[in-house]
């Protein structure tokens, strides 16, 4: 039995150096070529190991300015929403500010703020090519966590304050968007937040493999688009839009509050590991032959 147990302890650190080496004949192949799929999966091995070597207060307090930039795509969610209350249907109201909605998610990507969905298949490559310990990975994300939803928090409160101030939106828009986010089932939400996590994965993993800042804008709104128009269960910008709702609502209580946002984390974090990290990872090693 212990024998075997050795055997298949070397042959898996002999599968892992031929992955290594695979990766890294991936990262000298010509850039004037596009990249190949080792390459963004090297790529983003090495973008999480950045993350993983900053100090905690670093990642912390680009964590918390994460949620607050994501609170741009609120404040322009719910001005659109009531600059065209009852011109249209309000089902089609939620259609028409998806197109708003990646508006946050640019500023927060392009200026290199940690957010938990895009960082959460990019922190789990590491662990899965045994550069980090699953602790870690756990340790980190609950750091960016906390980050995004104190951050989101805060400018939940300005925002809720500031809007009817400025007479962008009164406080009945800012209720009606939270009441539809915490409208659905547990399972409903789960399922929801998994494939929203999914889309985050593969913005993350298109992201490294364009080379130009007007590409990684498009590919930015064309997938957080997709999850505005669907209506899919993002946990930092929905941590936002029913937390504000529940200081308004009295449909939505704490406890209400906690069960989305625990959910749809849950989900968001499935999403992107299973979904893109796993699933992206094992196809590279599936193709790595050893000698």
């Amino acid at each position: 039995m212990g024998r075997n147990s050795e055997e298949k302890t070397k042959k898996e650190k002999e599968q892992q150096e031929k992955v290594d080496e695979e990766l890294d004949k991936s990262g000298n192949e010509n850039d004037d070529n596009a990249k190949t799929h080792g390459e963004i999966l090297r790529q983003q091995i090495i973008d999480g190991c950045e993350t993983f070597d900053r100090s905690p207060s670093s990642i912390l307090l680009s964590s918390f300015t994460a949620g607050l930039e994501l609170g741009f795509s609120f404040l322009l969610l719910c001005s659109v929403f009531s600059f065209f209350q009852g011109s249209v249907e309000e089902e089609t109201l939620y259609k028409t500010i998806s197109f708003v909605y990646p508006v946050g998610f640019i500023l927060v990507i392009l200026g290199q703020s940690i957010l938990f969905t895009e960082q959460t298949s990019l922190l789990t490559l590491p662990v899965l090519s045994n550069k980090r310990s699953v602790s870690s990975l756990l340790k980190i994300w609950g750091i960016v966590i906390i980050g995004n939803l104190a951050g989101g928090i805060l400018i939940g409160l300005t925002l809720t304050w500031i809007g009817p101030q400025l007479g962008l939106f009164q406080t009945d828009v800012i209720a009606k968007i939270g009441e539809h986010y915490a409208s659905y089932g547990i399972l409903t939400i789960l399922v929801s937040a998994l494939l929203a996590g999914w889309l985050m994965g593969l913005l993350s993993w298109l992201v490294t493999y364009s080379r130009e800042t007007t590409s990684e804008i498009i590919i930015i709104y064309i997938i957080t688009a997709v999850m505005g128009f669907t209506g899919l269960h993002h946990s930092i910008i929905g941590n936002i839009e029913i937390f504000s709702a529940m200081l308004i609502s009295p449909e939505i209580d704490f406890l209400s509050y906690l069960k989305v946002l625990i959910t749809a984390l849950i989900g968001n974090a499935l999403g992107g590991a299973i979904f893109v990290a796993l699933l992206k990872y094992r196809a590279f090693v599936f193709n790595v032959k050893l000698p």
